[in-house]
């Protein structure tokens, strides 16, 4: 599903080059369950932002379920990310103005599908049934980052892509979303990468990519 080659992206800093990522490579099977963990300042973010085509490499390519990220301009990658990629992140990301429900519904209704049934679904799979028609500074962090996830596997995406997703919660909740995350992952057959300073969530993935520097320094599992 995934398939990085020889990855590497650098930025300007106080007018020298920083190399934030180095010469990585590796792939991640159809429904595998990838976690990339490593310090602060380590490349982890950077990585992320590469595999969904949110950024382009300064060296080597990303291949999405077998299309070259690096060779589609900024539409045409947007357009893969709606039709075959969910994220969700630390910081939640929902529209403040919107429903739970209709901050689920939005992925949906943006492709022209019917949204009502399956946001209600979602939202009752991860608990919030009865907390649809609450807006987002109603709901405590644990409950915002249910509801960032029900919106995420709404669409029902070929892979997701998770930023610390867990990093704002308390370990109780920490600990349900982990839950969601790896269940919904088995049912769905979604590819999950995600990355996470976590250790019990990582331990839940089926293999870990430790960064340091930038670069690679053990890969474990599959």
């Amino acid at each position: 599903m995934i398939r990085c080659e020889s990855l590497t992206q650098t930025y300007a800093s106080a007018g020298r080059e920083l190399t934030v990522v180095q010469d990585i490579s590796f792939e991640v099977p159809a429904g595998g369950f990838l976690a990339v963990v490593g310090p602060s300042g380590s490349g982890k973010s950077t990585l992320l932002g590469l595999l969904a085509g949110l950024d382009r490499p300064r060296q080597g390519r990303v291949l999405l379920d077998g299309v070259d990220l690096g060779g589609l301009d900024e539409d045409a990658r947007a357009r893969v990310r709606a039709e075959k990629v969910g994220f969700v992140f630390q910081s939640f990301q929902l529209i403040p103005t919107l429903t739970a429900r209709e901050n689920v519904q939005v992925p949906l209704e943006l492709r022209g599908e019917t949204a009502g049934d399956r946001a209600e679904e979602l939202l009752a799979r991860v608990g919030l049934g009865d907390r649809g028609h609450h807006y987002p500074a109603q709901l405590s962090g644990g409950e915002q980052q249910r509801v960032a996830l029900a919106r995420a596997f709404s669409t029902r995406s070929k892979v997701l892509f998770a930023d610390e997703p867990t990093g704002n919660l308390d370990a109780e909740t920490g600990r349900r979303v982990i839950d969601l995350l790896v269940e919904l992952n088995r049912e769905n057959g979604t590819t999950l990468v995600l990355v996470t300073h976590d250790p019990d969530l990582a331990r839940r993935a089926r293999r870990v990519l430790r960064l340091a520097g930038g670069r690679v320094v053990s890969d474990t599992g599959p």
